[in-house]
């Protein structure tokens, strides 16, 4: 597929999603779309694979008779194949394709009900199996009566029955193992709907090219991965964004807090071809409740709420994650609370990379003494690096990218680099552009010292500068200003001031003239 063709059903798909919209906020419309979008993938991933069962036997899916006794063996045999295989089931009836047509006949048929029963089969026939987890509550965003859809059966029926019409017009290339045709789409609506989400945006989405850069850094010197994980995952795009720059992941792990977010990181994982027994995405506070302590992972990304608040409960204190620094992270700021659980479930031969706002690297108290711990006693941290203002959602503050290992190959010096200033401004925003990621990217991996971008610092050199990470301390940006030669200004001034003196002369002669009085 080409980029123009790609861009236009990229366009396609967010007219769709806009026939929707009526009163509804960006939330609840994406929640819809993306949800009919999952819903027409199971669909055609399933008649494929059904199609490629039968065969042998010269039928087609769609064309079992589901009331014959004939049509039912064929359907038992095929569910129990693809259970197995694909993690659900949907019968010939309830294929995406035949439900959109059903509701553009002519005789305007009354879809509502059987679409609603369809997306709680989809769950239903994952029941004691090894999908069920990964499929439940998965459509539980898509109340199909809801008054926003329109305040009429009717009226909901009728905007549906259109935007199912539309969908079931784009083709999506599944029969295409090469093409992740699907996947590219429903990654640009996400990052379409982040764009509109103001700072919810940062619950569930990080900036494409955040994510090359993160994704990168953890892949530096590896074609496999064991494991991946991401412990504020949100929709589930950075953890897909690693698979990317690696041959292979064996594993994906993640947890999310927000319910509607978590349904779409499940769907996100589904719908870029990730098998069900490769992905584990839990709900719930990662911080309070982490559901993969025993775990530990040879790749983490983490993008996770600036500054947000935790309990920083005392007892705390005594759990493995925090126990050893001596010092909680404060309860008005859970940055480092992150840091200290992701190191904790890091491998020793892992890299983890974390987005963080730049105040963890010079506020003092605990966070001082958590930083000062990292590096002195563990000598874990590898590289800080600067990103441009205004490149997230919702924020326009300065961010930094922190790098650990807990095997560092070059332990005596940590590497600062400056990138805040390699950026593409794009109306309101500033773009990272691949120039830029580059750029980053290669200066870390070989460890460059770039005047006025890059440098790296000895560990006592950071001792003392009070284990002050402030990046400007450290790589020296300062641009010399072009001498002003003052005697040629003032030279000037005096010229300026002559010039309006006889102005001002020629001005009195006209207003005499005129006969009128200054």
């Amino acid at each position: 597929m080409s980029e123009d063709q790609k861009k236009q059903l990229e366009q396609q798909l967010w007219n769709i999603a806009n026939t929707l919209r009526g009163k509804m906020n960006a939330d609840e419309f994406r929640d819809y779309i993306l949800g009919f979008i999952f819903y027409k993938y199971l669909a055609e991933k399933m008649e494929i694979y059904a199609n490629t069962i039968l065969q042998q036997d010269k039928i087609q899916f769609r064309d079992i008779q589901e009331n014959t006794e004939d049509g039912q063996q064929y359907i038992e045999a095929i569910k129990e194949a693809s259970l197995q295989t694909l993690g659900y089931f949907l019968k010939p009836s309830e294929l995406f394709s035949e439900v959109a047509k059903r509701g553009n006949s002519d005789t305007n048929t009354f879809i509502l009900e059987d679409l609603q029963k369809i997306l709680t089969n989809i769950q239903l026939s994952t029941m004691g199996t090894q999908s069920e987890e990964d499929f439940e509550d998965l459509f539980s965003d898509m109340d199909l009566n809801s008054n926003n859809l329109g305040k009429t059966a009717e009226a909901r029926n009728a905007i549906i029955a259109k935007v199912l019409m539309h969908l079931d017009q784009i083709d999506f290339k599944l029969g295409d193992t090469e093409l992740d045709v699907l996947g590219d789409a429903y990654e640009y609506l996400i990052g379409q709907f982040a764009s509109g989400a103001g700072k919810k945006a940062g619950e569930f989405y990080t900036p494409q090219e955040v994510s090359k850069i993160l994704a990168k850094i953890v892949t530096t010197g590896k074609t496999r991965l064991k494991s991946v994980y991401d412990p504020t995952c949100g929709s589930g795009s950075l953890l897909l964004r690693v698979a990317k720059e690696v041959d292979d992941v064996n594993n994906f792990y993640g947890q999310e807090m927000n319910r509607t977010t978590y349904n779409l990181a499940r769907m996100n994982m589904i719908l870029h071809g990730v098998h069900f027994l490769k992905f584990d995405i839990k709900q719930e506070d990662t911080i309070e409740h982490p559901q993969h302590l025993d775990l530990r992972f040879e790749a983490i990304v983490a993008n996770p709420p600036f500054s947000a608040q935790w309990s920083a409960n005392p007892l705390f204190t005594s759990d493995d994650r925090f126990s050893q620094y001596g010092k909680l992270a404060p309860s008005s700021k859970a940055d480092f609370t992150f840091v200290q659980h992701m190191i904790y479930q890091l491998a020793e031969n892992g890299i983890m990379a974390i987005v963080l706002p730049h105040g963890v690297l010079f506020r003092g108290g605990a966070e001082l003494h958590i930083r000062k711990y990292l590096i002195e006693q563990k000598n874990y941290l590898d590289a800080v690096i600067g990103l441009p203002a205004n490149i997230f959602y919702g924020t326009g503050i300065p961010t930094c990218i922190l790098v650990f290992k807990k095997c560092r190959e070059t332990p005596d010096d940590i590497l600062f680099i400056d990138a805040s200033k390699g950026f593409e401004k794009v109306k309101s925003q500033n773009m990272l552009r691949d120039e830029h990621i580059d750029k980053i990217v290669q200066t870390y991996r070989d460890r460059t010292v770039i005047e006025k971008y890059s440098y790296k610092a000895t560990l006592q050199e950071i001792a003392n500068n009070d284990y002050n990470l402030n990046i400007p301390r450290y790589v020296d940006t300062f641009e010399e200003q072009e001498e002003i030669d003052i005697q040629a200004v003032m030279s000037g001034i005096k010229e300026l001031e002559a010039k309006r003196a006889d102005l001002d002369v020629q001005i009195e002669v006209y207003f005499k003239e005129l006969g009128l009085v200054i």
